[in-house]
């Protein structure tokens, strides 16, 4: 009998473990992505055959659900959010200012290399800015053709030569249209000077979802056709749609004309409040930043503002002029949309605040919810830095939540005239001076200032995620090629912390890394680079920390690549393997997470992070959701790419259970 309740308990012990051994943190579901983008006409009719970039942007909140650690989850639950893209943007739509460089002189070719050479430090900076300026694919020695995918340089040239859309934001993978697409939407004061609308010409991006009413994000206008070119009305605008209706997100009370008909917008992050409403947070322009007085109250001639008209046409035929440049601030009185100079004003932006309820009525609370200041002056500095006109006073609000007692609490960053020395974007948390929302104190987030000289820590901080317990997460970019270091900051304890410090055996030193967002269980996403650069951007992968409580396996303190949770160590051909999970973007309360990831269709060669998907099979970049298991699973990291990947075929042992066998023979020996 003892010798038949070692066989029977020896056999439990190997099928539990075997089971659990296979049975991965997360499912991951595919997000079907259904962008119209292929299906409309491009500069070349080869073009639109062109297969499209996915990737997510965030996820639809749980409200009060529970976690799905704690309650099983459906995988239909929640929608992911997410971009499509034709190629390259050359500068992203999602940024307040150009890769949040807060720089007036991203304009053209050469200065996008630049920009690479001195934040970036690629051996390829070269073939990296001609990408982002000619689009994707761009025929090299003959750029000039037209033949790439996207790109700053068919932005710019829409004025000439049209456009067509290149990015567009996705719900669930259908797309979600705009205000931009309606030209009865438009309401600038000079609007009856913009022509006939153009269809198909609007980028747009969805940043997120609350409830099943309202989706938010940035969309640039549609184009214009009019007697002296096609122009556009904004770069882009922050909306809000809410069941059939699309709210346009305007600039905050200004004066300005230019500002109140071409300033910039954008909606980045929202809750809904206890009454139902909806509390956006973003950025608005409050004056332009192109042509403006400085603290000394002197006019800039900052003509290097303007572009040159043949890095945009070559040989152009049609001039750009910059004392016509200058009338777009000085006199906007006359028609802002006859004139291409005028569309490429830049502007000085603050963070802002609005509140749409469900029948798409907007509230502005902006009279007030610009943070400081009166008039063009913010926090006592001018609308351009007296030493450095190509840098000017930017504010924005990344991130939004509700505390316990019901008040928000937003996180971003803001300007800092660093010690009079030069304008810096700083980490910053908005909150609230009491109930109405009226008005807003900004403060530094400490541990994260920027230091003046040549030899500063950053170049920038900015706070990307924050949860109700007023725990923020966001990024520090290093000084020129320093790394961007992702961090966490509990307010009102201490300074920021860094993942590198935190977790050292996944953030490497001198490892890029991004801390996208946090939940109300304190577990955070983003990614982080896997491999050193080289001179080249490097690889990297999705990663979660757990800050709060244990969420399932996960313990408090522990970070992991999701590709480790997401590994069911199942065979070549399984989901799970068929999938690497690139960047994490978003996980609710639920602790769903939205997620980029590289597609392998039929597999990848074994189941290592860095595997290869080799020939015939295709790789292609998509984007999911990860939904954690109601379960105790075993985490198995995946095997390093110098290592032989562990196999299984049929009922073969899991790892769990030959410990287990390990530590019988253990005891029997004794």
């Amino acid at each position: 009998m003892p010798h038949k309740i070692l066989k029977l308990s020896t056999l439990a012990i190997l099928i539990a473990g075997a089971s659990q051994a296979n049975a991965a943190v997360y499912t991951v579901v595919p997000v079907d992505q259904n962008s119209t983008l292929k299906d409309q006409p491009y500069f070349d009719t080869a073009q639109s055959d062109a297969p499209l970039l996915y990737s997510s942007t965030g996820i639809q909140d749980s409200g009060t659900d529970s976690s799905c650690f704690t309650t099983d989850c459906t995988a239909e639950a929640y929608k992911v959010t997410s971009e499509a893209n034709r190629g390259t943007e050359g500068t992203p739509i999602a940024d307040t200012t150009p890769y949040n460089q807060n720089d007036q002189q991203i304009t053209d070719l050469f200065q996008l290399q630049r920009y690479c050479d001195d934040n970036l430090g690629y051996g390829t900076c070269d073939t990296w800015a001609k990408n982002q300026f000619f689009g994707h694919d761009y025929a090299d020695n003959d750029e000039w053709n037209g033949q790439g995918l996207g790109g700053l340089q068919k932005k710019q040239a829409a004025w000439v030569k049209g456009y067509h859309s290149s990015t567009q934001g996705l719900v669930d993978g259908t797309p979600s249209n705009t205000f931009a697409s309606t030209i009865a939407d438009y309401n600038g004061t000079q609007k009856e000077n913009l022509g006939s609308i153009v269809e198909n010409t609007t980028d747009s991006i969805v940043k997120g979802a609350v409830g099943t009413d309202f989706v938010y994000g940035v969309t640039s206008s549609a184009l214009f056709k009019n007697a002296t070119g096609k122009p556009r009305a904004f770069s882009k605008r922050g909306f809000v749609n809410i069941n059939d209706k699309s709210v346009q997100l305007a600039p905050v009370t200004t004066s300005n004309e230019l500002v109140s008909n071409m300033g910039q917008t954008q909606a980045n992050d929202a809750v809904a409040m206890a009454d139902g409403k909806l509390l956006v947070v973003g950025s608005s322009s409050y004056a332009p930043s192109f042509y403006a007085q400085d603290r000394d109250g002197k006019f800039r001639e900052d003509t290097n503002k303007l572009p040159n008209e043949n890095d945009i046409l070559k040989d152009s035929s049609q001039k750009l002029d910059f004392d016509t440049f200058r009338q777009c601030a000085t006199n906007p009185s006359d028609n802002l949309y006859a004139n291409w100079e005028c569309q490429f004003s830049t502007f000085a932006n603050e963070a802002a605040f609005w509140i749409v309820d469900a029948n798409g009525t907007k509230t502005s609370v902006v009279a007030s919810a610009i943070t400081a200041g009166s008039g063009n002056n913010r926090d006592g500095l001018a609308i351009i830095d007296k030493d450095n006109d190509s840098l000017s006073f930017q504010a924005s609000a990344q991130a939004v939540a509700l505390k316990g007692d019901d008040i928000p609490i937003a996180v971003g960053y803001s300007t800092a005239d660093v010690r009079d020395d030069f304008y810096a974007m700083q980490a910053t948390y908005f909150t609230p001076k009491d109930s109405s929302l009226a008005s807003w104190t900004a403060t530094p987030i400490p541990g994260l200032n920027i230091k003046p000289g040549d030899d500063r820590d950053f170049t920038y901080t900015m706070a990307n995620g924050v949860n109700s317990h007023s725990v923020i997460v966001g990024d520090a970019k290093g000084n020129g090629t320093k790394p961007q270091r992702a961090f966490i900051y509990q307010v009102g304890q201490g300074n920021a912390k860094f993942f590198d410090q935190l977790a050292s055996s996944l953030f490497f030193k001198d490892s890029n890394s991004n801390a996208a967002a946090i939940n109300n269980n304190g577990q955070v996403v983003g990614w982080v680079d896997v491999e050193a650069s080289n001179g080249a951007e490097a690889r990297h992968r999705a990663f979660t920390y757990i800050n709060g409580a244990a969420q399932g396996p996960l313990k408090t303190g522990g970070a992991w690549m999701l590709d480790d949770l997401t590994n069911d160590n199942g065979a070549a051909n399984s989901i799970a393997n068929s999938y690497r999970i690139v960047d994490a973007t978003g996980i609710n309360n639920a602790g769903v997470i939205s997620a980029t990831a590289f597609y392998c269709d039929g597999g990848y060669d074994n189941l290592s992070k860095l595997s290869a998907c080799s020939l015939p099979k295709k790789e292609v970049k998509t984007v999911v959701k990860l939904v954690p298991k109601n379960t105790d699973a075993v985490i198995q990291p995946r095997a390093k790419d110098d290592e032989q990947p562990f196999k299984r075929s049929g009922g073969s042992l899991g790892i769990l259970a030959l410990t287990a066998l390990g530590f019988i023979g253990f005891r029997r020996r004794k």
